[in-house]
């Protein structure tokens, strides 16, 4: 059975509309997938939908036969024992959730978060489940996948390594509507030496055996400015970090990743994705 081609694309800019600078981002950069931000990354405001233009980007997007994902705010932390943070991060969570929908995306991408004190680890993990579950039992078969991502392992950070991922479906119950994105630069960073031969393929093998095939949805394909296990969340542009080239050839030819989406988020505008993009379908292209 032939390798199902994976999307490549790049994380792109919304000023002056969805409709407008996102689409023409995707055309200038030769991008098949997208993600975007539905409110400001770093803000809790969740400004009101505009109907007509989320009608427009979806057409263009139909058009361009691409696919959407929506990250959500960086502030969303779901394990913070800080009640007014929580309850923003459960409300920023709906909301892109209902955002990512609006505009037909196949995900909404949230970071794994962290406990931030180590006396809070298990109250996490409860309100974890206490409130997200409603949220997810309130999506449809049509409705986004909620993508959790893991972060760089830094502090009391919730999901260290890809072990611990375990521990956040398991508060999550298993939904269906839970998938998982996985960040090369985090993962790197966490201290999964993808660089190394074979890294990178025991590095899927592990998310697969922990989290099953079906969950992988996106891959966030970025190089790290820092060393393995350096618990730094720095991105640097494919083949000019520690992580280098041959890795991301790997990871495209793992059986895990066939039909899931690259996306770039690197340093650089459309100069710098335009390369990348082509680098990476060149990889993937490769019989």
């Amino acid at each position: 059975m032939p390798h199902q081609r994976s999307r490549i694309g790049a994380h792109t800019p919304t000023t002056g509309g969805m409709a407008k600078r996102s689409i023409e981002y995707a055309k200038i950069t030769g991008a098949e997938v997208i993600q975007v931000f539905a409110s400001s990354p770093r803000m809790w405001a969740m400004p009101a939908a505009k109907p007509e233009l989320d009608e427009a980007f979806k057409i263009k997007a139909a058009e361009l036969d691409l696919h959407t994902y929506v990250h959500a705010p960086f502030l969303i932390n779901l394990g913070s024992p800080t009640e007014a943070t929580y309850l923003n991060s459960l409300a920023s969570t709906a909301y892109s959730l209902q955002r990512g929908a609006d505009i037909d995306a196949l995900g909404v991408v949230i970071h794994t978060g962290s406990a931030v004190d180590a006396t809070h680890v298990d109250r996490a993990w409860k309100q974890i489940h206490e409130g997200m579950m409603p949220i997810l039992d309130a999506l449809s078969d049509d409705s986004p996948f909620l993508l959790l991502e893991p972060t760089a392992g830094q502090g009391q950070s919730l999901v260290k390594k890809l072990d611990d991922l375990e521990n956040y479906l398991k508060a999550l119950e298993y939904h269906p509507k839970v998938g998982i994105c996985l960040d090369t630069c985090h993962v790197f960073a966490a201290g999964h030496d993808i660089s190394e031969k074979g890294g990178m393929s025991k590095t899927l093998d592990l998310l697969v055996q922990i989290a099953g095939v079906e969950r992988f949805k996106l891959v966030h394909a970025n190089d790290s400015m820092d060393v393995c296990g350096a618990l730094k969340d720095r991105h640097q542009n494919i083949g000019d970090g520690h992580i280098g080239i041959e890795p991301f050839a790997e990871l495209l030819a793992h059986p895990a990743t066939a039909g899931v989406p690259l996306v770039l988020e690197t340093p650089g505008m459309e100069e710098k994705h335009t390369g990348e993009v082509a680098l990476l379908k060149s990889l993937r292209d490769k019989k």
